[in-house]
């Protein structure tokens, strides 16, 4: 496979944010929530809500704090569900999420070594029968090129998600290897840049996101303290520089989703009041 440049993954990913956002608000109509803030679309990581047990608590947690744009967790899927019976699942909740005026703009699903051919196309059956054309993935690099396959044959994009332990050289941490899980595939694959704990990392998200904003596909926005074990803080009380990265989404018009991440607190929190002050911030902070 031909290296994919900056270019082409980006005319993939504009096209497909473009096409998926414009074709779901029309979808809706009048019904859409609109959590477009001066050009960029807020949304949420629905694992923000990982403590509400049902999938219409968590939808309605998305309508109480008036987000209009999801990226879906595997967290709650019902895995005794095949072949048709699945897919008739995963349709029937994009309904649900349509008809609350709420866009599923990608599906999260984990890519492990380990994982058999079945267990891979699974993901990408579920994204097609929800109808997104991203799929956003904790996976290990050494996978990406069964992913990419996978996501050829399918035409959905897959954007890698990292995490902040940099002492495995098989999971996504930095920007080596982001690069290295890249080297060599097609448009298909891509990034999901956390940009929490890309600061935990060591990373620079402002200097990462400016480089790489062609291959981004979504952005989670938390906030957490240099570190690998740096602690996961509020908006605006740790070191991740959020407000900068916002305003590069807003100032350069990058059509990337900037969805919440909610996982600082302690067991017990209310789950929607904390979503709703970060989105307060990020507000406020793409207004400023």
């Amino acid at each position: 496979m031909a290296p994919i440049s900056r270019r082409e993954a980006g005319k993939l990913i504009l096209a497909g944010s473009a096409g998926t956002l414009v074709a779901g608000r029309v979808a809706r109509g009048a019904h859409m929530i609109n959590s477009v803030i001066r050009g960029v679309q807020v949304g949420a990581q629905s694992y923000s809500f990982r403590d509400l047990k049902t999938e219409d608590a968590i939808l309605q947690a998305f309508v109480t704090v008036g987000l209009g744009e999801c990226e879906l967790s595997s967290g709650g899927e019902p895995g005794d569900l095949q072949g048709e019976e699945l897919v008739n699942h995963f349709k029937a909740l994009r309904k649900k999420y349509d008809d609350a005026g709420v866009l599923i703009y990608a599906y999260t699903y984990a890519f492990r070594k380990g994982y058999t051919d079945e267990q891979f196309d699974r993901g990408f059956q579920i994204a097609r029968a929800l109808g997104v054309k991203y799929i956003t993935s904790s996976a290990n690099v050494s996978v990406a090129p069964t992913v990419d396959k996978f996501a050829q044959k399918y035409k959905i994009m897959v954007g890698f998600h990292g995490h902040s332990g940099i002492d495995n050289p098989d999971e996504f941490s930095t920007p080596e290897t982001f690069e290295r899980g890249l080297k060599g595939a097609s448009p298909y694959l891509g990034i999901n840049l956390d940009i929490g704990h890309f600061t935990a990392a060591g990373g620079d998200a402002v200097a990462f996101l400016k480089e790489y904003h062609a291959k981004i596909v979504t952005l989670h926005i938390k906030d957490r303290k240099k570190g690998q074990h740096g602690a996961n803080l509020p908006l605006g009380e740790g070191d991740t520089p959020i407000i900068p990265v916002l305003h590069l989404l807003r100032d350069n018009h990058w059509k990337i989703p900037a969805n919440i991440e909610y996982e600082y607190g302690t067991p017990g929190m209310d789950t929607i009041a904390e979503v709703k002050k970060c989105f307060e911030y990020c507000k406020k902070a793409l207004e400023s």
